[in-house]
């Protein structure tokens, strides 16, 4: 049976984290209706939303989806502990957050399944929302079709099989619009669910888990004669337009607009499961770049935007790409931020483009330490070219470098482990000059895990080694100065390996290990709490001795030649993934492993002669590169007009459900809202120059306003009225603009008249006469001191007179054991200020009795000279 739409407000209170996380009310979020719509969609990301709502495969997606004629889609992501405990506590169902409706009233729920420890996240959403968590506890009740997509659904989704009814193989961007016609046509036959994933499994891409079984030696095969033996992975052409949507009012992990500019490697780095899983490589127009970014920028507000691929440098068109939108947006304060690069391919066109006033943090990978390891991956890396990098981004005016490594790899030393401890000692010797800062470096060092469908796939590591080589580290690095060196905890490296490389058995280990709290706030918060929970859940099932190969290492491909290798039967043993078609040849694997053993590296195929991996073809396409266009002039790094022109100060409200924004979060909202109105808005100078808004007084979480007070400083002059309308076109409903005055100039902030402010407050205390309420606020007015402990900042005790600070206390109204209180305090700047929650400690006081703040609502904020 259908259920109603949510209650959130009951839910989302001042008193949840970051409550804005969940109001599904940002800018970009697309409201659909329901009852127009046939197929109703549900984008389920298993992280917390901070994580969710910045990744671009997410808001593509999303926003694909939404443009479908008929089909519906909204958003769901992993609560915090806190909203999960009151969710539970409440029988309240996971829901959606656009719609407000419990996830089982959709049709089909989408996870994004990127890393191998995200599958019990999953499960804790799906319980949540009050669905069974396999498929064969649901079978052909009325739930909706749960999926998965990502990485890890892509690579080996056997371990997780029994909880999805389909896996998405590949790129989704014409995959999931397919799947939806499928259902909407199911929906119309009135199809039963086998019947409707039967027709979903002729859908290149599509894998229905349910039509295949796993026979003895781990291999999965068909078990009936009408779907494929293999699944073809699918791959779609990038669309940048697609990238700009979702403006969140929270801070996220990747606060920028994001837009891809290639889909794919082809560098063949032998331990890297991306770059074999997004064959063939596929440049973005460079044209379509730019104005995708220009237009997002203008969209968005966002004052930093990234661009996206697994190797930007790669990316040909990057430097006239980057040069033309810096040009173009030139006076705007936009900084670029590029993720990890190819530091044989950084130069000083592209330190141009992410230089600046606001320099990015700047990170390379030359994942070893030594050109033998280094040419084992196929990493395609020289000492030569990695000293030029480095050297240039120094001499471009970086200070600090992070480097990513990783050890284990196969074939390694402790000779090449302790190389990367001297490969950054010689970059910092050689990137010295007099009266120059030496290069820092910040250093992540992880541990290498051989992922499915890559050559590596075969090799067995150890993770009582990853122990002793980090060690060998640690005492190297002791001895060297200006570097900081984080570790990846081996245990996590070690359940990555086991799941990744695992079968349908791991099931049961993964449904225990959430039972026994595994999860994403498990992870982060408590380590130790969470693999506690793997560990036991393992030893509960009978593949203890599959993880001990993990710790103990089966056996190192690299110990064998190559003659011998291609002799033995361990490579020709079946996998649990060989049933997906990515397109990669399964002997080309062997024999680049084969090349591994020789370290005889391949060139770039997008660049050079095909490497013959098997990807190229009528299924998936072949590689398309664009020549790189001429690089425009650099017409320098943004200079900030600090002129003052005009002085504006405006009045405005904070209602609904924008109370649940935070200050922080309010302060950047106008600040994007300045941006996309295009007002002429000064600039601060020094190395951070930001925007001259200054709001007055920061409101208290969850309390409303009608008397907020922000000042903007313009390079030019507006009319007020037009000021007003660009304004308030880019703010929310829920934040209304009262009035708009000009001042002077020299005038002070408002922040620095501050005197007074006035609340109403909404009190409820039980079996409480009116009589008796007056009697408690003549008390509260008649006394000359209330003293309250207050703790500073330093965690110092300071007793505060909180009587001298209150002005006026009236009752306003009373029904129901509810009272409305209107009180006028103290708002100063020094810190003389009378909270909402001072009044009530005034008045408990005095009543003995414990009353209930409601509500709080400021109702006017005085200046001095008001």
């Amino acid at each position: 049976m259908k259920q109603v739409a949510i209650a959130v407000d009951k839910l989302i209170t001042p008193e949840i984290l970051k409550p804005a996380r969940y109001l599904g009310n940002e800018l970009g979020a697309v409201h659909k209706s329901w009852e127009s719509a046939t197929v109703r969609w549900v984008l389920t990301y298993p992280e917390v939303y901070e994580v969710g709502a910045s990744n671009l495969g997410h808001i593509i997606l999303y926003n694909i989806l939404n443009a479908q004629p008929k089909q519906l889609c909204d958003r769901s992501y992993l609560p915090a502990p806190d909203l999960a405990a009151k969710l539970r506590a409440t029988q309240t169902p996971l829901f959606a957050l656009e719609s407000r409706r419990p996830l089982t009233d959709f049709d089909i729920l989408g996870f994004s399944l990127s890393y191998e420890l995200g599958a019990t996240n999953i499960l804790e959403m799906l319980n949540l929302a009050g669905i069974p968590l396999t498929w064969q506890e649901r079978a052909d009740l009325d739930y909706p079709l749960i999926f998965a997509g990502g990485q890890t659904a892509t690579s080996n989704p056997e371990p997780y099989a029994d909880f999805l009814d389909f896996i998405a193989l590949g790129d989704g961007e014409e995959l999931l619009p397919e799947i939806g016609l499928i259902i909407a046509e199911g929906k119309k036959a009135n199809l039963s669910k086998t019947e409707l994933l039967l027709d979903l499994a002729q859908i290149p891409g599509v894998y229905v888990p349910r039509f295949y079984d796993m026979a003895a030696d781990g291999s999965v095969h068909p078990n009936r004669s009408d779907v494929p033996t293999r699944i073809l992975r699918r791959v779609a052409t990038p669309i940048p337009a697609y990238a700009v949507g979702l403006v969140p009012y929270v801070e996220t992990v990747h606060d920028r607009l994001t837009v891809e500019i290639r889909r794919g490697c082809t560098r063949g780095c032998r331990f890297c499961q991306p770059g074999m899983l997004t064959r063939p490589a596929t440049d973005v127009e460079p044209s379509k770049v730019v104005e995708a970014i220009e237009k997002g920028m203008r969209q968005t507000g966002y004052n930093e935007f990234s661009l996206l691929s697994l190797s930007c440098s790669d990316y040909l068109s990057l430097p006239a790409v980057g040069m033309e939108v810096k040009n173009r947006l030139k006076n705007d304060n936009i900084s670029l931020s590029l993720p990890s690069q190819r530091v044989d391919r950084f130069d000083e066109d592209i330190a141009n483009i992410i230089g600046g006033t606001r320099k990015s943090g700047l990170t390379f990978a030359p994942e070893a330490g030594t050109q033998r390891m280094r040419d084992i991956v196929n990493k395609g890396l020289t000492n030569e070219e990695l000293l030029r990098g480095v050297k240039t981004a120094w001499e471009q005016g970086w200070d600090k470098i992070k480097l990513y490594f990783m050890i284990g790899l196969p074939g390694e030393t402790d000779a090449d482990v302790i190389g990367i401890a001297e490969t950054i000692r010689w970059l910092r010797r050689e990137c010295t000059a007099k009266g120059r800062k030496r290069l820092n470096f910040t250093v992540t060092v992880s541990n290498f895990t051989p992922k499915p469908h890559t050559p590596f796939q075969w090799h067995s590591v150890s993770t009582s080694e990853f122990l002793r080589k980090q060690e060998l580290l640690r005492n190297e690095f002791r001895r060297l100065k200006g570097v900081k060196v984080n570790y990846t905890d081996v245990r996590i490296s070690a359940m990555e390996d086991f799941l990744g490389r695992g079968d349908r058995r791991l099931a049961s280990v993964v449904r225990r290990a959430w039972e026994l709290g595994a999860g994403m706030d498990s992870w982060w918060e408590s380590l130790e709490r969470a693999f506690a929970a793997w560990e036991t859940a393992i030893a509960e099932s009978d593949l203890t001795w599959k993880y001990r190969q993990v710790e103990n290492g089966e056996w190192n491909v690299m110990e064998t030649t190559a003659e011998t290798l291609e002799q033995t039967s361990l490579l020709d043993a079946p996998l649990p993934w060989d049933h997906l078609n990515t397109g990669i040849d399964k002997n080309w694997l062997k024999t680049d492993l084969q090349r591994a053993l020789e370290a005889a590296t391949i060139p770039d195929c997008s660049y050079a002669s095909c490497s013959h991996c098997g990807v190229c073809g009528i299924d998936l396409g072949h590689n398309v590169v664009y020549e790189a266009p001429p690089i425009p002039e650099f017409t320098g790094h943004f200079q900030p007009n600090q002129n003052k022109v005009q002085r504006l100060r405006v009045w405005f409200g904070k209602q609904g459900e924008m109370r649940l924004v935070s200050h922080l979060d309010l302060v950047r909202l106008f600040d994007r809202a300045v941006r996309r109105a295009a007002l002429p808005i000064s600039f601060t100078g020094g190395y951070h120059p930001g925007p001259r808004i200054s709001i007055a007084s920061a409101l208290s979480l969850g309390n409303s306003s009608s008397s907020e007070i922000v000042d903007f400083e313009l390079t030019e002059r507006l009319e007020i009225e037009l000021f007003r309308e660009k304004l308030a076109a880019q703010l929310p409903k829920d934040l209304p603009l009262y009035q708009v005055e000009e001042i002077d100039l020299k005038a002070p902030a408002a922040n620095k008249l501050l005197d007074k402010s006035e609340y109403l407050l909404t009190v409820e205390v039980a079996d409480a006469t009116v009589q008796e309420w007056k009697t408690w606020i003549d008390a509260v007015i008649s006394s000359t001191e209330i003293w309250w402990e207050k703790t500073t900042k330093s965690g110092k005790k300071r007793q505060i007179n909180l009587r001298e600070r209150l002005f006026d206390l009236q009752l306003e109204s009373y029904q129901d054991d509810r009272i409305i209180l209107r009180y006028r305090g103290s708002c100063r700047q020094d810190g003389t200020l009378l909270q909402p929650e001072n009044v009530i400690y005034m008045l408990e006081e005095k009543s003995q009795r414990e009353l209930q703040l409601l509500h709080a609502h400021r109702q006017q904020l005085i200046l001095e000279d008001g």
